[in-house]
């Protein structure tokens, strides 16, 4: 029940010694402060690897080649390894049961004109499970399909970019533009996390960019998709595998790192998770320490207070308190102090790292939109006020149940 009369005696005291109140408030939102920033920016830190890694899908392996820096099997260094459609079919066949999707890739330049505007956009010859590789999001119409591959047909998908670049806010869906000097069918637009950079592409079937540029079974690249049951080390072991059949398969010397690489998604989850896991327990090694320090800090602001006021408390005694209304109050007033200190504290922080001067300073350093979880705090906020409470508890109750006479004599 509220009591006005104790509430009263609450703000006397603290006004009559403000200096110890300062003291242990400062202690409290210094804890709290420290605590949140060093959250804040470990979650920064997360916020930027995921974003770095916002464009592909999670769970994604890309094959590239280029010249060979050493001779192998009697075939000289600096031959130019090519990826045919033998090789998109043989990994297929080999790991059908642990690829989720598949696509090659063949990387185009070229100029896309709609009536009066154009521009050179970059485009990407894919199969059609590239939408769910490159995490592709259709605004409009459809993707590339199997029947496109098949009939090899001059249809193309653009960005939400380019859709803006040469129509305007005019339709775009099934127009007609000029690629390159022949004719597509704009059958989709899509979106992307990316950026603008992968806004401002644009993808057509695989098979007629074989046919129309080249006449051959030539592509850039081969990008799968493991099957995300896989366990991270699972993933990384099927990785290594691949590269070294593939090595096999295109005549690459074992240890010429230059001639092919498979970039395995896996691996940079892997390390990225090994270490934001190292940081995530330096984070609460240092936090737990912080918050160590705030709670001595209050203890021993509490100890030196209920001591100081031994005689307040067997004058009080002497006028017919009761130890359990003494140690009432001094918890009270302890409550009090460190929730305002805490919530103090926590505002102090968040607003420090909602500040978008300070964030501007901190992406240069890879820490993206700082910020903690409120749960986290108020959490570290509950712990330091029933440290507190202990604190000031235990100290009150000796203090409370001396007695008066001896309270009264206390130096």
């Amino acid at each position: 029940m509220f009591d006005l009369d104790r509430w009263r005696e609450i703000f006397q005291s603290i006004n009559k010694n403000k200096l110890r109140s300062i003291l242990s408030a400062l202690t409290v939102a210094f804890a709290i402060l420290l605590f949140t920033l060093l959250f804040g920016i470990v979650n920064g830190l997360t916020n930027f690897f995921k974003e770095a890694f916002a464009d592909d899908a999670q769970n994604s392996m890309f094959i590239r080649v280029w010249k060979t820096t050493k001779p192998y099997k009697g075939l000289q260094l600096g031959r130019r390894i090519q990826l045919r459609n033998t090789d998109y079919d043989y990994v297929t066949g080999e790991y059908s049961n642990k690829i989720q999707y598949q696509s090659a890739r063949i990387y185009k330049n070229f100029t896309i004109k709609y009536k009066n505007n154009a521009d050179a956009y970059n485009v990407r010859a894919v199969h059609p499970d590239h939408q769910f590789l490159e995490k592709t999001i259709i605004d409009e119409g459809r993707y590339l399909n199997a029947r496109d591959l098949k009939e090899k047909s001059k249809v193309i998908v653009i960005g939400r970019l380019i859709k803006r670049d040469l129509f305007g806010e005019k339709p775009a869906l099934m127009k007609r533009v000029n690629v390159n000097g022949i004719s597509y069918m704009i059958i989709g637009i899509f979106s992307d996390d990316g950026g603008d950079n992968e806004e401002r592409m644009a993808y057509i079937p695989v098979t007629t960019a074989q046919m129309l540029y080249g006449n051959n079974d030539y592509i850039s690249q081969i990008n799968l998709g493991y099957d995300p049951s896989l366990s991270l080390d699972a993933a990384v072991a099927f990785g290594n595998k691949l590269e070294r059949d593939m090595r096999k398969q295109l005549n690459i010397h074992p240890d010429d790192q230059s001639a092919l690489s498979v970039r395995n998604m896996a691996e940079a989850n892997k390390n990225v998770g090994q270490f934001m896991f190292i940081l995530y327990f330096i984070a609460i090694i240092v936090g737990s320490g912080t918050l160590v320090a705030g709670i001595i800090g209050i203890s021993n602001i509490m100890i030196f207070v209920i001591k100081e006021r031994t005689k307040e408390f067997g004058i009080r005694k002497a006028l017919g308190a009761k130890p359990a209304s003494i140690i009432s109050m001094v918890v009270q007033e302890t409550v009090l102090i460190t929730t305002l200190a805490g919530y103090v504290g926590l505002t102090l922080a968040t607003f420090i790292l909602s500040s978008e001067s300070l964030r501007e300073v901190l992406e240069e350093y890879f820490i993206k939109d700082p910020s903690v979880s409120q749960g986290v705090v108020i959490g570290a906020t509950i712990v330091l006020v029933l440290s507190g409470l202990i604190a000031s508890y235990v100290p009150a109750k000796r203090a409370a149940n001396i007695k008066p006479i001896e309270a009264l004599n206390a130096d």
